[in-house]
């Protein structure tokens, strides 16, 4: 990654794909610059993946090490499926910055900083003894040292900014002087600027002054003889409009189609804000002309009720948390499940219990999705395995919870919810339908009625004439739906509410092979967003000519009828996952197959590399 070859256009390089993180404090605007540069890639036709990376304070100590803030972006004419591995080339704003993410730079790779930054108190914050711009600790790196600083505050002095909000137009200028080494346009950036500052043009014409000076500056400056322009091609994507996703916007979107799709007329999505699940809610909020209501309520579960609330009056409930907000759904969780009744959970889990990590990614809540209720309280459980497929899975989302009348929990995670990836905006006739039909028949009615195929429950809107009825938390009569506490009816509906859930394994596409053979010496079984590392480790081993081969869940609750027979024709198993070994121990428990586990968490997604060494090592 990052090697380069001579190429005569314009006195540039050719690059297939590069890494680059851009790092500062908090408040140094470097999701901005992230999310900019990756707007300008996708439109110069490039893949991309991207992997914002913040602190969980809102506003840490400045040039302190915890109040790091990073955006990393790998983009390519390739197929670019993880944000990368080692880094091409850093933006360091300040020390702490350099200090926090140099480890992952790769030898040889480019250090840009802003040396108006390294002053002996910041450096002192960060353990610094002497400056590392000068000691030669560096010297494995490319370094390019501008005053950045003092750069931004001669283009933007023509329109008599404070010295503070001169200093906030650095980003602008270190993302011009990028644009100019990538070879990618300043249209959208320019506008977005002129957007956002509308109401203070000032601003907005200080930080476009910034940017052209940035780009201007690697144009005509006298650079060292390995700051030169890159060329990186075009990605061979299928003809269509694509445009930036996030895996939380493909969510919203998602469940959107979805109640479409089922022909419901209201989504009801009542959440509590909390890192990284708010974003669902404040985009949805945004979707009202399509149906969507939402609702902040006072706690999670609040929120978790009137989303079931608003299932029972027949709309599609929704709600979302992440960490510690998952545990307060569960009481609701248990009612839906005993009421039999849609709704739709989205945990985008983060690291650690408790509060733990806020802004750090895990897949630590699998047991929790699947087993984390009292009681016998089996649900369905799907996880999204790339950003554009969480479009995909919530669309299925919908689909199960109101053919099974059940919850279901989508899980996703700080990195999907966050990182963003081209999506081919899809055909909206080419999508599936799934209309739902709400009982209005009164004749031999009562509530828990059985559909003879998937054992569903009738949904029935309150008001409908004849179908006066009562649904809560207490044990229901199989024959009549009255309050029962007889102990072999409470077991006959025990077992039938797992049944019901039991049979949506035969409603789900058989598992397949993602990568490889369907029978051989290792298979590499993953969830969720391991999804892109593990492909790309597979595919080298394979390159290598190792006997290995690719399976992704996305059923996880219940497994697809076949996976344990799958699993069965491979001498080894082997499963990442970003927890303490779930995923491992659910494999082992259902099939008794010898699957070994491989754990990280870091709070960091798996890199290509950690999975293709642990792949060699076993074949």
């Amino acid at each position: 990654m990052g090697s380069s070859i001579s190429s005569p256009a314009q006195g540039r390089k050719a690059r297939e794909s590069v890494v680059i993180r851009f790092a500062g404090d908090s408040g140094d605007g470097m999701q901005v610059t992230g999310t900019q540069f990756t707007v300008e890639t996708a439109l110069a036709g490039s893949d991309f993946s991207t992997f914002p990376d913040f602190p969980a304070e809102i506003r840490a100590p400045a040039g302190t090490t915890f109040g790091v803030s990073a955006f990393q972006i790998h983009f390519g004419g390739g197929d670019v499926m993880t944000p990368g591995d080692a880094v091409d080339v850093l933006v360091a704003m300040n020390p702490a910055a350099l200090t926090v993410d140099l480890g992952d730079l790769r030898v040889g790779g480019t250090i840009i900083v802003d040396t108006a930054a390294f002053t002996a108190r910041n450096l002192a914050k960060v353990g610094y003894v002497a400056n590392p711009l000068d000691d030669g600790s560096l010297a494995r790196y490319q370094m390019l040292t501008f005053d950045i600083t003092k750069l931004t505050a001669e283009a933007v002095k023509p329109f008599g900014l404070s010295s503070r909000e001169a200093h906030l137009c650095r980003n602008m200028w270190a993302l011009g002087l990028l644009l100019w080494m990538y070879g990618r346009e300043r249209t959208a950036t320019t506008e977005w600027l002129r957007r956002k500052f509308a109401g203070k043009p000032v601003i907005a014409d200080a930080n476009v002054a910034a940017l052209n000076a940035g780009h201007a500056f690697g144009e005509t400056a006298e650079m060292p003889e390995h700051l030169v322009g890159y060329v990186v091609p075009k990605a061979d994507v299928q003809p269509g409009q694509y445009r930036a996703v996030s895996g939380t916007e493909g969510l919203a979107w998602g469940l959107v189609a979805g109640m479409q799709a089922a022909g419901i007329e209201r989504m009801v999505f009542a959440g509590y804000p909390i890192t990284p699940a708010s974003a669902l809610l404040h985009i949805l909020a945004t979707l009202r002309d399509y149906g969507v209501v939402t609702f902040q309520a006072e706690d999670e579960i609040a929120a978790s009720g009137a989303a079931l609330g608003a299932s029972y009056a027949g709309a599609l409930g929704v709600t979302s948390s992440s960490g510690p907000g998952m545990a307060l759904k569960t009481e609701m969780l248990g009612l839906a499940i005993a009421t039999e009744l849609p709704l739709v959970v989205i945990d985008s889990q983060r690291a650690g219990p408790s509060t733990g990590m806020p802004t750090k990614t895990e897949q630590s809540d699998l047991f929790q999705a699947v087993h984390g209720r009292n009681a016998d309280a089996p649900l369905a459980v799907l996880a999204a395995a790339t950003t554009t497929d969480c479009f995909e899975v919530a669309m299925e989302a919908v689909r199960l919870a109101t053919k099974y009348m059940t919850p279901v929990i989508v899980l996703t995670d700080g990195y999907l919810a966050h990182a963003a990836e081209p999506w081919r905006i899809p055909d909206t006739s080419t999508l599936p339908r799934f209309p739902v039909t709400y009982r209005t028949d009164p004749e031999g009615f009562h509530p828990f009625l059985r559909d003879p195929t998937t054992l569903a429950r009738p949904w029935v809107r309150p008001g409908t004439p004849g179908l006066e009825h009562r649904i809560g938390g207490l044990e229901k009569d199989y024959d009549t739906g009255h309050i029962s506490y007889d102990p072999d009816n409470h077991a006959r509906m025990t077992k039938t509410r797992a049944d019901k859930i039991a049979g949506i394994a035969r409603d789900v596409p058989r598992q397949a092979v993602t990568l490889g053979d369907d029978r051989g010496k290792l298979a590499v079984v993953g969830w969720g967003s391991t999804f892109g590392p593990i492909y790309q480790a597979v595919k080298i081993a394979r390159d290598e000519g190792r006997d290995v081969a690719h399976i992704h869940v996305r059923y996880l609750s219940p497994f697809p009828e076949n996976l344990g027979e799958l699993l069965e024709r491979y001498d080894r198993v082997l499963v990442p996952e970003m927890n303490n070994g779930q995923l491992v121990k659910l494999l082992r428990a259902e099939y008794l197959v010898p699957a070994e586990p491989l754990c990280k968490v870091t709070g960091k997604p798996f890199r290509v590399t950690e999975i293709a060494q642990a792949i060699r090592s076993r074949t």
